[in-house]
């Protein structure tokens, strides 16, 4: 007797065809993945595979399919074997390196520090660390943006997240092991993480400096009876439901974790939101206008203050929404997968693209056209669907660190603003595929000018 299963049955996605052997679209993929998925939708429409060095890779795109993808449950789509490739720099036992309800609990330890008492003491932090950043600027010249501020947002965390002796005597290290870190992360790493390559053995030997340098603050406060007021000092007191504390290991990890969770894309949102709205001048005179109605010429910043510039917040949308900083989000299929009549097998991997799905007409009108109004009370396009904006990701898994993210852009963007005039230093900027977090490509240059 033949047996089959629902899914033998059953019609699967359509295959973009082409490629090579086992390595499928891997090359054209990691030249341009936008361009590879955006192809395959305007063939296929809101459902389609492809092979992607030996996995097969099912893509869902525009709201309702975004929706099935992140509603879908934990043993159904994977996070966790998905992003095994974070292993390495967040550490053995640490998010998805453990099991289910003790990534809950260490989750449970890093909402306290995006309390808003916690995100009210951020905002001054972060104006100043803004502040005495562009001190440094002369009265006029030229700089690379991206490098800014990757420089800057790096500062902002350490003092925010690890504390005020870190932020004063080792940023300068950490901001070297941190981009070491960073540099372990790409498309080949999310195959093969454990690869002999220079860049994987320079991420492994950051992971053990850093763990060396976050240990001997814990022990200096341990020593001293000091208490910090940053989320060191609450991972330093807290305790598995268990009784366990966490160990010098555990702890960094758990800040790499959330550092991981908004720096990067903290920085390059940051980057694209400045280059946007500089080829888009029209734009700057009501956020100008709203600048000076909320701060004045003031340096102390809050966070009721912060919440109402929400022009400069429409502006960072839209950047969120035309150069998301991560343009795919995968996850595992544990379990077989159905769709508007399709159905995808277990053991391959399911992905969104917040790049494609963002400038779909469906979801947005006139999508390639900037357009930060889109965002305004009246129109509220990204209301249409809680899926429809997905630059952090959406449901459940949403990214913890956005209100982070958006807070510390806009502090940077309005310290700058209010101090500097600004001009693009060159015509194109385009994205670089070459990161999986996908900025500007290098040099990217602007022009200041310090107001008289």
């Amino acid at each position: 007797m033949i047996t089959t299963s629902v899914s033998d049955v059953k019609k699967t996605p359509p295959i973009l065809r082409g490629g090579l052997p086992y390595l499928g679209h891997a090359l054209e993929f990691q030249r341009n993945p936008i361009g590879v998925l955006q192809h395959a939708r305007d063939q296929f429409g809101e459902i389609f595979s492809f092979l992607l060095a030996g996995s097969k890779v099912t893509v869902l795109t525009g709201a309702k399919a975004n929706e099935a993808f992140f509603r879908a449950p934990d043993d159904q789509f994977s996070q966790k074997q998905a992003y095994q490739f974070m292993v390495p720099i967040f550490g053995k036992g640490i998010a998805y390196d453990t099991t289910p309800d003790r990534m809950s609990e260490q989750l449970g330890f890093i909402f306290p520090a995006l309390r808003e008492e916690r995100m009210q003491a951020y905002a001054q932090f972060m104006a100043d660390e803004a502040q005495a950043y562009f001190d440094t600027w002369g009265k006029s010249g030229e700089i690379d943006l991206l490098t800014a501020m990757n420089e800057l947002t790096v500062f902002i965390a350490s003092r925010c997240l690890i504390g005020h002796e870190f932020r004063q005597n080792l940023s300068t290290e950490f901001a070297s092991l941190y981009h070491d870190l960073e540099g372990g992360i790409s498309l080949l790493a999310f195959f093969q993480p454990y690869l002999p390559l220079p860049s994987f053995q320079r991420r492994d030997k950051a992971r053990i400096r850093m763990v060396e340098l976050i240990s001997q603050i814990i022990a200096n406060r341990r020593s001293r009876g000091h208490e910090g007021e940053d989320f060191l000092q609450t991972l330093m007191t807290a305790r598995y439901a268990d009784g366990t504390v966490l160990s010098d290991d555990n702890i960094t990890g758990l800040l790499l974790t959330l550092l991981f969770a908004g720096q990067h894309t903290s920085a390059v949102l940051a980057a694209w939101t400045g280059i946007l709205l500089l080829q888009h001048p029209q734009y700057l005179p009501a956020i100008m206008a709203e600048q000076q109605a909320v701060l004045g010429n003031s340096k102390t910043f809050s966070l009721e203050a912060l919440r109402q510039l929400g022009v400069l917040e429409r502006s960072i949308k839209e950047a969120e929404r035309l150069r998301p900083p991560l343009v795919m989000l995968m996850r595992k299929i544990l379990r077989d997968f159905e769709y508007n009549g399709y159905y995808v097998r277990a053991g391959g991997l399911a992905m969104v693209s917040p790049a494609v799905s963002h400038r779909l007409s469906e979801c947005f009108h006139f999508p390639n056209r900037y357009d930060p109004d889109r965002f305004t009370p009246e129109r509220a396009e990204d209301r249409k669907s809680p899926y429809t904006l997905i630059g952090f990701g959406g449901g459940r898994h949403r990214c913890i660190g956005q209100a982070f993210a958006y807070q510390q852009i806009k502090v940077i963007w309005s310290v700058l603003l209010q101090q500097f005039d600004l001009e693009l230093g060159h015509r194109n900027y385009e994205p670089d595929y070459s990161t999986f977090i996908i900025g500007p490509r290098q040099p990217c240059l602007i022009r200041y000018r310090r107001h008289l």
